[in-house]
């Protein structure tokens, strides 16, 4: 039934009706931000991942006293991170690995068939 309205072209043109009419009677929204709530005081911010010295730069509001040079010869505040996404499980996949075979292992010695 919907494909003869659309092969005969009745289904298309109430489309084209409908679209038309929402579109004029319905004023765009205006989208305001709320004054006064957003931080002006970016700056940019080493990230430095203390577990494996990955460092990364980015803007950030994060407080810090200690400087480092970075890589274009400019001096930045350093935040140091204890795990990041170069250095989380999640994302490397390292310790996903090593668990799963421990699981499999304690599975077997469990399940073993025994004589």
């Amino acid at each position: 039934m919907l494909f003869d309205l659309v092969k005969t072209g009745i289904f298309t043109n109430f489309a084209i009706q409908l679209n038309n009419r929402t579109a004029k009677s319905v004023p765009p929204k205006q989208k305001n931000m709320k004054q006064g709530i957003h931080p002006e005081s970016y700056r940019f911010v080493v990230f430095k991942d203390m577990s494996n010295g990955t460092s990364f730069l980015s803007k950030s509001t994060a407080q810090t006293k200690e400087t480092i040079t970075w890589e274009d010869g400019k001096e930045y505040p350093v935040v140091k991170l204890e795990i990041s996404n170069t250095s989380h499980p999640f994302y490397t996949g390292k310790n996903v690995l090593v668990d799963t075979a421990g699981r499999i292992d304690k599975f077997k010695k469990r399940y073993a068939k025994k004589d």
